[in-house]
């Protein structure tokens, strides 16, 4: 299960970034709503989830059931993601998904069923979380492009 985890993310950070630079800046940009995010700010949520996923990834290998939550409108709020050049944003994406594949590669078999707890007090393994954090990427890349 988990190299098909990796094919998925190796196949979006593949395809997705020449797909979300051929999107006009200004419907990237575009906010539809006060309160809702652009398509950029998506990304950025992306790129959020994929710093918070980083810390899991790697924790959970060395701590007693680590619970790492963030804010997730916050975290996008305060990192200006509308603001930033849309080709910094899609770049930086595929590199930490690339660095995050790195990472996944190299983990120990067994330390896949080690366990953290969730933002609703559940335990998850290390599996889990990796396999959920791709079915979260690809749940939001299918709101930004086709694919």
């Amino acid at each position: 299960m988990l190299q098909e985890t990796i094919e998925r993310l190796t196949y979006l950070c593949d395809t997705i970034p020449q797909l979300l630079s051929q999107i006009p800046e200004t419907e990237f940009s575009y906010k539809p709503a006060q309160g809702k995010w652009s398509k950029k700010e998506i990304l950025g949520h992306l790129i959020d989830s994929a710093t918070n996923n980083h810390q899991r990834f790697i924790r959970i290998q060395f701590e007693n059931e680590p619970c790492i939550v963030y804010d997730q409108n916050n975290w996008n709020l305060f990192s200006h993601y509308n603001k930033l050049e849309s080709a910094h944003v899609i770049a930086f994406w595929a590199l930490y998904n690339r660095h995050l594949i790195e990472i996944i590669k190299r983990i120990p078999e067994h330390n896949l069923s080690l366990t953290s707890i969730s933002s609703n007090d559940e335990r998850v393994t290390l599996g889990w979380l990796i396999d959920d954090y791709v079915v979260h990427l690809e749940y939001h890349l299918k709101q930004v492009v086709n694919y």
